[in-house]
């Protein structure tokens, strides 16, 4: 229970559905001053919103805990976040999230505890197929989360929960609005979480000043076209910020870590007709044995694409794009589907 819309309104409707709900909420960043809250807004309360998630366990007249996993978030989260920047690549926090702290922290509380299942807030689905349980894609297609979940364990499937999977957001904010959560005032959080002022770059900067750490902007045949702050500050497709005056718009086509080069050039040479995909979490694994045709998507906001995907070894696969895509970075995840079934993903390498 995050305190956010969707978690509330998923604790409610398995108590609706007759389950013995425990409410959980673990606190991976800062600690909400009670005093300082009081005077703010309730979606100004932290990013876990403890207070609105204690009156929601106490609508529902369930236990409530908050459990510190603050420690394991700095190190499974934030600490690859940076180091991945630093290295050049473009890290996903949510999909490690999901996959390193929330879920596996349940699922290992649930089993300290004795307790069946686990339920979180997010739009997903599962369903069962010749008793094997799938991970699917959300009843409201523009909610659905499957994106930030591929990385969990296929075995923990059977236990996992999504009362809001089946739901439109629609549905959801009127169910919230019969709790008594102050439906005016939440919004939805869009942003990195620990990034609580500023943007990413900022964060990074004052995290790990070493990032502070000049370079040469070059283009496509190695000349040099000026200097950059940082490798860590640079992502493919980005045009603006670099500080540049050329005769066309230029973009960020490569960085470059072991050479501490950022690559600009035209937007043309921002699109890839395949990439290799490594640290793979498979829930079918065809995937590994043959060629294969599926959606793919390389972002959370970017539509689904067809692609053939190709096994080269037990832990990579070259997609190959029927549409060339643009501006993939290394570090961001591929997540592979067969119509709404999540088929597995991995983390993209290079193009």
């Amino acid at each position: 229970m995050s305190g956010g819309v969707d978690s509330s309104v998923a604790a409610a409707l398995l108590v609706r559905q007759g389950y013995d709900v425990r409410g959980i909420t673990l606190q991976v960043w800062e600690h909400e001053d009670e005093d300082v809250a009081a005077s703010k807004k309730w979606q100004e309360r932290g990013c876990c919103k403890i207070g609105i998630a204690k009156y929601v366990a106490q609508r529902l007249k369930i236990p409530y805990e908050v459990v510190d996993q603050r420690g394991l978030f700095r190190e499974a989260v934030i600490d690859d976040f940076l180091r991945g920047y630093a290295g050049g690549t473009t890290p996903n926090p949510c999909v490690r999230c999901n996959e390193r702290v929330k879920l596996r922290s349940l699922i290992a509380l649930a089993d300290q505890r004795g307790i069946q299942y686990v339920a979180t807030g997010h739009y997903v689905r599962i369903h069962e197929s010749g008793g094997v349980s799938v991970l699917d894609r959300s009843l409201d297609e523009k909610k659905d989360q499957s994106y930030f979940l591929y990385r969990i364990r296929p075995d923990w499937l059977p236990r996992l929960r999504f009362p809001v999977g089946a739901m439109h957001k629609s549905e959801v904010w009127a169910e919230a609005e019969a709790l008594g959560l102050p439906v005016d005032e939440l919004r939805e959080s869009q942003e990195i979480c620990f990034v609580s002022h500023g943007d990413y770059r900022t964060f990074i900067e004052s995290e790990l000043p070493s990032t502070k750490n000049p370079g040469a902007f070059i283009d496509e045949q190695g000349r040099y076209l000026g200097q950059h702050d940082g490798i860590a500050f640079y992502t493919p497709g980005q045009r603006r910020g670099l500080g540049i005056a050329a005769g066309e718009r230029l973009y960020v086509q490569q960085v470059r870590a072991s050479t501490n080069t950022v690559v600009l050039g035209p937007e043309q040479g921002l699109l890839s007709s395949s990439c290799l995909v490594k640290e793979l979490n498979v829930f079918d694994h065809c995937l590994l044995n043959i060629k294969t045709e599926v959606t793919v998507k390389v972002r959370y906001a970017t539509p689904a694409t067809t692609a053939t995907v190709e096994p080269l070894d037990a832990d990579t696969l070259r997609i190959h794009f029927h549409t060339p895509q643009r501006a993939l970075s290394p570090g961001q995840s591929a997540v592979l589907y067969r119509g709404d079934h999540v088929l597995g993903g991995g983390i993209i390498q290079a193009c």
